[in-house]
């Protein structure tokens, strides 16, 4: 949100943190900066205290410049996709075209033969990586049966660094649904949420950390670091914004109903994630 009145340019430029001025001027140019849910791509377009700026995902383009985005597994039932950030999994109430379903249905589709998915689950819209869509319903239900068995492993760049090393953070979350915000702690509505994580590496007084998951809530490993004193990289919400979040799902491994053999999908970490380490 912007806090003091500025040109786009110069605002985006001092809130992407790493990104150079050329990088942000493409961006514009590319038609991936929103403001107000309005795209912008003048870089001297005035900004007033109070408006939301946005930095979408640039993707690959396609047949016809449309966007494409990258397929890491596919078969008759399932899809996977490596998602970058800035990128809504489904539509929302804001955005009802810009988001990875809608851009995988076009990108699969040919003339008088729609492809139709189902998102077996979602990623928030800063974080990379793996993402699951099922190419029917019943596909999608199966999966969704055996989810509690899927083993979800992301990398999270933090600020800081934990201390032990490694441990469990078990602690229930609750949402706030008047402003979309997750808390941590005893409440009658909170579910039980449970965060294993393990540094890798230490950078500049930054901690890299594998990150898995037991239990799925509602930016779960966002809420749980910054409870732990050590808030994700560029999260807004939780800690302090910045060029991107520090948040990539890596890994995810399920295991197939019909068969019972398992999955597994891996998402290379995205050069901008990699920048966060310098």
């Amino acid at each position: 949100m912007v806090k003091e009145a500025a040109s786009l340019l110069k605002f985006l430029t001092a809130q992407l943190e790493g990104w150079t001025r050329n990088k942000v001027k493409k961006r514009l140019q590319s038609g991936c900066v929103a403001v107000n849910g309005e795209l912008v791509s003048r870089h001297d377009h005035a900004l007033r205290v109070g408006d939301v700026v946005e930095v979408r995902a640039m993707l690959k383009g396609g047949r016809g410049g449309t966007p494409q985005l990258e397929i890491l597994y596919s078969d008759r039932a399932l899809i996977a996709i490596n998602k970058p950030a800035d990128l809504l999994s489904v539509a929302s109430a804001r955005e009802g075209r810009h988001h990875a379903l809608a851009i995988l249905r076009n990108q699969l589709s040919r003339p008088k033969r729609p492809v139709k998915l189902w998102p077996v689950h979602r990623l928030d819209r800063d974080t990379s990586g793996v993402l699951l869509f099922a190419t029917s319903r019943e596909i999608r239900e199966a999966v969704a049966a055996v989810w509690p068995e899927a083993e979800k492993t992301y990398m999270a760049l933090v600020d800081g660094c934990p201390s032990p090393s490694k441990g469990t953070i078990d602690q229930p979350l609750w949402v706030d649904p008047k402003v979309n915000h997750v808390h941590v702690g005893p409440h009658r509505d909170a579910k039980r949420a449970v965060t294993h994580f393990e540094t890798r590496r230490i950078v500049a007084g930054r901690a890299l950390l594998n990150i898995q998951l037991e239990t799925g809530r509602q930016h779960q490993i966002r809420a749980h670091l910054a409870w732990l004193g050590h808030p994700i990289i560029g999260d807004n919400r939780y800690g302090t914004g910045g060029a991107r979040l520090g948040l990539h799902a890596l890994r995810l491994s399920i295991t197939r109903p019909e068969t019972g053999r398992r999955l597994i999908f891996e998402a290379p970490v995205p050069d901008d994630f990699s920048a966060l380490l310098g």
